[in-house]
């Protein structure tokens, strides 16, 4: 994606278009020097969070996504899409959130939150 792609529109900045993230599923994105998860629930929902598992370091984006929870492909850990917070276990702490949304085909979040 080009810098001008990534263009922040108040505060959201686009890392994909729509019909790359399949309902149900998430996705590793690249910006700002930030690796991302991003998901897209089959309740139409879109969230965002830090890519990297707390426990042992594994990448969130290649898990799987089963409602809002994205399950580390590592250890079974799972964090929730929207908030960040720990669902189950093995890791203990949080990773980030960030809000992020759909306009026309580009998904976009919200890095400056």
């Amino acid at each position: 994606m080009t810098a001008m792609e990534q263009a922040a529109v108040g505060g959201f900045v686009t890392v994909a278009s729509a019909s790359e993230i399949a309902p149900g599923t998430v996705r590793v994105v690249e910006v700002d020097g930030r690796s991302l998860c991003v998901g897209f629930t089959e309740d139409g929902e879109w969230g965002a969070i830090d890519n990297v598992c707390t426990h042992d370091g594994g990448v969130l984006g290649e898990g799987e996504l089963d409602e809002n929870a994205v399950e580390c492909p590592r250890h079974g850990g799972r964090f929730d899409l929207f908030s960040g917070r720990v669902l189950s276990l093995p890791p203990v702490v949080p990773v980030r959130a960030y809000a992020a949304r759909r306009v026309g085909d580009d998904v976009q979040v919200e890095l400056d939150a």
